[in-house]
């Protein structure tokens, strides 16, 4: 498995294809939630198993701060570690623009992000109907 990152468009195909799977067949968000005005803008991560794209997240700056989104991996590849591993890639390149990332974790998830270092700073909030927290982590910016 690899994680491949950039702005083209066969790579945020790639991304939509697994963020429609988990957001919108599995959880029930419509498709003018997900894809929104800020995909051209951000820089997009997908996970790859051979050729097949597994999981997928973004990144975009805000202010100074990097916002980590739509973080998702493919039922059948939960569990081993490629939430952690994308999350891993994104961080990485987070460092070389920005001291600060923040994301809106759905609830269920917070944990897992809190053993990534990540802490909660928000009262729950609904986003596309779904239970979220806003969770930030200092992270060291290198050059």
């Amino acid at each position: 498995m690899y994680v491949k990152r950039g702005q083209d468009e066969a790579l945020w195909r790639d991304a939509l294809f697994v963020r429609r799977a988990v957001f919108i067949d599995e959880q029930g968000v419509s498709e003018e939630e997900e894809i929104d005005a800020f995909e051209q803008q951000c820089v997009h991560f997908v996970v790859y198993d051979d050729e097949k794209p597994i999981a997928a997240g973004r990144f975009r700056t805000i202010d100074d701060v990097g916002k980590i989104e739509r973080i998702c991996v493919l039922p059948a590849y939960r569990g081993r570690g490629i939430g952690k591993l994308i999350m891993e890639a994104i961080e990485q390149y987070a460092s070389q623009h920005v001291k600060k990332v923040k994301l809106n974790a759905q609830t269920h998830a917070e944990p897992f992000y809190k053993q990534l270092g990540y802490e909660t700073v928000s009262d729950v909030f609904l986003d596309a109907g779904i239970p979220h927290v806003t969770m930030v982590k200092t992270i060291h910016m290198r050059s």
